[in-house]
């Protein structure tokens, strides 16, 4: 059957999908929603014959998106050459905890899962585009070879190769810790609510004790707020950072948060969000700490009333 019996809802339905597909190739909500509102809008440039041609319009539209992640994926590279500071993926809230009714952020049609956990996206940045494409759409969202290769213009065989090759960095980057963490998610919640216990307190050696010794911090606040420019390494280091974040803004408040789908913090200060961060945890302790200040990556965390304020 074509797509004369496909209705604008039956369409619009795919959106959710193709978000997801786009987030988890891009690492950003505004690329995303760009890429799938590109796909959309060739689809309707499309004449009605051809739509009718077309046996799968959702299908067709994972396709093109993927297309366009591609091209964006190529040409994302040069754009953080240029970048300033350190390039994280956008921190995504739990829908579930807001109170909002925005549907129509590409933030509420996240599903969170352990494909959008910052400590995974950032592993997603060290492949190649090709890389990416191919082990998202097949490892994640179980798309067949032959369906990838009509996205990569490579053979079914090719884009097995460029999957397998994206699996073993993920082994070798997840490995140390992904064991710890299946092993006991509740201590990662706990070892986040010690961090922010200690952070309010501005204990360093409660801190120094939290964060395992070789622990990375890494800041992202595209040069539009002060943060550091490179990572922090050691958790000594890091704590005595924390607690200088600490001085140099009284009131700072934090707030437990899912972020990404796994326990963070989020820092406000005067009702604005100031820092959303994400949290690997390894035996009880922080191994890595992801921080992203960019106000523009912020923008999904500053929509409930109850929680922040739009920034200014």
């Amino acid at each position: 059957m074509g797509a004369a019996g496909t209705s604008a809802d039956a369409m619009a339905g795919e959106r959710r999908q193709l978000i997801n597909v786009a987030y988890r190739l891009l690492g950003s909500l505004a690329e995303s929603e760009d890429a799938v509102q590109e796909a959309y809008a060739r689809w309707y440039a499309l004449p009605r014959s051809r739509q009718d041609e077309i046996v799968s319009p959702g299908a067709w539209l994972t396709t093109v998106t993927g297309r366009i992640c591609l091209d964006v994926l190529g040409s994302a590279r040069a754009r953080r050459e240029r970048y300033v500071g350190a390039w994280l993926p956008d921190p995504l809230p739990d829908h579930t905890e807001w109170d909002h009714g925005h549907g129509t952020d590409p933030a509420d049609q996240m599903v969170l899962d352990e494909s959008v956990t910052m400590a995974f996206l950032v592993v997603l940045e060290s492949m190649t585009p090709a890389e990416r494409v191919a082990f998202v759409l097949h490892d994640v969202f179980r798309y067949p070879f032959a369906e990838i290769a009509g996205i990569l213009g490579r053979t079914p065989a090719a884009c097995k190769q460029l999957a397998a090759s994206a699996r073993r960095r993920v082994r070798v980057a997840r490995a140390p810790v992904a064991a710890a963490e299946q092993a006991d998610a509740v201590r990662h919640v706990e070892a986040v609510r010690h961090v922010k216990e200690a952070w309010e307190s501005k204990d360093i050696a409660a801190l120094v004790d939290l964060l395992d010794p070789a622990a990375v911090m890494t800041a992202d606040g595209g040069g539009m707020v002060g943060t550091v420019l490179r990572p922090i390494e050691g958790g000594a280091r890091i704590a005595r950072y924390m607690v200088a974040i600490a001085d140099m803004a009284p009131g700072l408040e934090l707030l437990e948060r899912s972020v990404n789908g796994v326990p963070g913090l989020v820092a406000r200060h005067t009702g604005v969000v100031m820092t959303v961060a994400s949290f690997d945890v390894a035996d009880g302790r922080v191994t890595r700490i992801w921080a992203v200040r960019n106000p523009e990556k912020l923008r999904p965390w500053v929509r409930d009333a109850g929680l922040v304020r739009p920034i200014m």
